[in-house]
């Protein structure tokens, strides 16, 4: 494991003050960059050691917020603001804008080599920048088969991975048809991965708070999920290609 400076870093987005949290690998020449979203509820712990592990891997990463600094564990309330959210997709763009714009800011990141990972939330809003046709040179998601505006998807020029569990009722059976066939459509290099048996974020550790039906943690699919995020970064922004560059 190599040495990680973390910081946290506001900025505005969506009316709100964000504090996004920044992660950058040891050295001092650019890097690849992650731009990594949560789950509905908001940057947590959870996102920052997911942030920590990219950048022991070798990548910038910018863990995105989405509430203004806030983490809402009452499912009201994180559903009365991500539904309205995930129906508005230009609030969404707004959000990725504003976090990829600090991301692109950071001089340690290779500004033509960002991927963006997310979870949930999160994830609809990397795809979502995907469909503005932002450059970007991966998008992963995980809990976030999202369909957007007709058309759009057609502006994606990367890879889209995505991941759900079989048994997610947030993100059924008719959502990933619906989500693969407007991929398909637009000729995007896509993926999809289900893991079998498992709930609605089911790659987030356990909470001490009330969730939203249908959520559960399967341990051995979060492992997995996550070997297939790296996987995606390694195949689309691989770190070995700076190895000379200190």
């Amino acid at each position: 494991m190599t040495a990680v400076t973390t910081r946290t870093v506001e900025y505005a987005a969506d009316g709100l003050t964000m504090a996004g949290y920044l992660a950058l690998p040891a050295g001092a020449a650019r890097r690849p960059a992650v731009l990594l979203g949560p789950e509905g509820i908001g940057l947590s712990d959870v996102e920052r050691r997911r942030a920590d592990a990219l950048a022991e891997l070798g990548y910038v990463t910018l863990a995105f917020d989405l509430h203004g600094g806030r983490y809402l564990s009452d499912p009201e309330e994180m559903l009365a603001r991500c539904l309205p959210l995930l129906a508005d997709p230009d609030r969404m763009r707004g959000i990725g804008h504003a976090a990829l714009d600090v991301l692109r800011a950071e001089p340690r990141t290779d500004p033509d080599r960002i991927a963006a990972v997310g979870y949930g939330t999160g994830g609809a809003i990397g795809l979502e920048l995907g469909r503005d046709g932002v450059g970007l040179r991966a998008i992963g998601t995980v809990n976030a088969t999202t369909t957007g505006r007709p058309g759009e998807a057609a502006n994606i020029r990367c890879p889209v991975w995505a991941g759900v569990g079989s048994e997610d009722p947030i993100m059924p059976p008719a959502q990933r048809d619906a989500f693969t066939a407007e991929m398909q459509a637009a000729g995007v290099d896509w993926r999809l991965t289900v893991y079998g048996g498992a709930l609605h974020a089911f790659h987030h550790p356990p909470v001490d708070h009330p969730t939203v039906p249908g959520v559960g943690h399967h341990p051995r699919h979060a492992r997995r999920a996550w070997r297939d995020v790296v996987d995606l970064l390694a195949e689309c922004v691989p770190v070995g290609e700076y190895s000379n560059g200190e």
